[in-house]
């Protein structure tokens, strides 16, 4: 069985799943160069728990979980299948690593799942579960629960931490669609490239006193929470790899990187 990678994706806003554009495209390539994996669990930041929380649905609806967008994003589906046995597995493993944990069989997947998956498997033929934030628990917590998810990549099974590498979204409306980024954006991006591709992992988890304007690129923290996750699934001592760069509205930031 293929080792997958763990990734962290820029979900941006929905529209992504309608609008042309670079991140669109790479999410396309991407998923074509990935093989097939056997399952996919998404760490989104758009399902925030107290504690860890793990999706059993056997048939996970398409959440809409936004509105004041075009009627044609409302009426889009991915009907892919559910993993309940990849999620109770997952449920296993956190709490082997000390978490207390929640199986919700109800849960759909939300756009930050949907959206990327959609452009990057198409044909919503993989199985899919969702791994639920804890906000108030900070970067630690989630690399640790990333650690725990680890093993799943051995036995084929994509991780994908669904975020936003900046978020500030009170800034949005000040910007046009395709803006550069204003330096405080930019700053605070190049930053984090250089933390992860040196591997300054105390650095990342001190990143809201440390890197360049992280408040206010991240005024909360759960679109940057997955990308922990993602980085602890990692293989010690394998480079990762900032594979995708870019700004929406110039203040969104769009990066993604993959951990082997």
């Amino acid at each position: 069985m293929t080792r997958q990678p763990a990734l962290f994706i820029s979900h941006g806003a929905p529209t992504l799943a309608l609008e042309p554009g670079a991140t669109r495209d790479f999410l396309a390539r991407l998923g074509a160069g990935l093989g097939r994996p056997q399952a996919i669990v998404v760490v989104s930041a758009h399902w925030e728990t107290a504690v860890p929380a793990v999706g059993t649905a056997t048939r996970p609806e398409t959440l809409h979980d936004f509105y004041g967008f075009p009627e044609a994003l409302y009426r889009m589906r991915y009907p892919a299948p559910g993993a309940p046995e990849v999620a109770r597995h997952t449920v296993q493993l956190l709490g082997a690593a000390g978490f207390s944990v929640a199986a919700v069989p109800d849960r759909g997947l939300d756009h930050g799942a949907w959206v990327p998956l959609l452009l990057m498997f198409p044909d919503a033929g993989i199985p899919v579960t969702q791994v639920a934030v804890q906000t108030r628990l900070g970067a630690a917590h989630h690399l640790r629960l990333g650690e725990a998810l680890r093993p799943l990549r051995d036995e084929g099974v994509l991780i994908v931490g669904s975020g936003s590498a900046t978020h500030d979204l009170r800034e949005v409306g000040s910007h046009p669609y395709d803006s550069p980024p204003p330096a405080w954006v930019s700053d605070f991006t190049e930053w984090l490239a250089g933390a992860i591709g040196t591997g300054r992992t105390a650095d990342l988890l001190d990143y809201r006193r440390l890197a360049p304007q992280a408040m206010r690129n991240h005024p909360t923290e759960e679109h940057l929470l997955p990308l922990f996750a993602a980085y602890g699934a990692a293989t010690p001592g394998v480079a990762p790899q900032r594979i995708h760069a870019g700004y929406t509205c110039g203040v969104i930031g769009m990066d993604a990187y993959r951990f082997d």
